[in-house]
């Protein structure tokens, strides 16, 4: 049997976002412990900002929400707090909005694919062998190696398709 592709889905009008919050910051307490790294008070807040939603959420929008906690946040601190995020696989960047989201599963490192709502804004992980193969196959059929795989695809997620005022969530 194959795992489930999708890592994180869109989120529903049912979604319990206080949990989905506190399984990302639980999955990141054991992804640092499992790495002998530490997960600062201050990286443990930028992770569940990042988590606030299920959007990709830019480095100085983070820094205003700090700054409203703490007065000498500055762009350095939250880049650095993102690099460490990023480096233990507990975010991940999405390169065409340059803004960060929570990875649906940072216990196993991934590349992913990436469905981005346009109209909305949620964004719903997969970790696709099959996608992830064919285009490694593609790449190296053309003398290409790949270091790093990140798919990202714009459209509409079921919500906005369908005319639906989007997701609550629950806090």
């Amino acid at each position: 049997m194959t795992p489930d592709p999708v890592l994180a889905p869109f989120p529903t009008k049912r979604h319990d976002h206080a949990h989905c919050v506190a399984a990302a910051i639980a999955a990141a307490e054991e992804v640092c412990a499992r790495a002998g790294a530490t997960l600062t008070p201050l990286r443990r807040r930028v992770l569940e900002l990042v988590w606030t939603q299920h959007r990709p959420v830019r480095a100085y929008g983070l820094l205003e929400r700090l700054r409203d906690e703490r007065r000498g946040a500055a762009p350095p601190t939250v880049y650095r707090a993102l690099d460490f995020l990023i480096a233990h696989g507990l975010v991940h960047r999405i390169e065409s909005l340059n803004a960060f989201i929570g990875c649906g599963d940072p216990r196993n490192r991934h590349g992913g694919q990436f469905l981005i709502c346009r109209a909305c804004g949620h964004v719903a992980e997969l970790d696709d062998a099959g996608i992830a193969r064919k285009v490694a196959e593609r790449a190296k059929a053309l003398g290409f190696l790949p270091e790093v795989q990140t798919i990202e695809i714009a459209g509409l997620c079921p919500a906005c398709q369908d005319g639906s005022t989007g997701t609550t969530h629950a806090a």
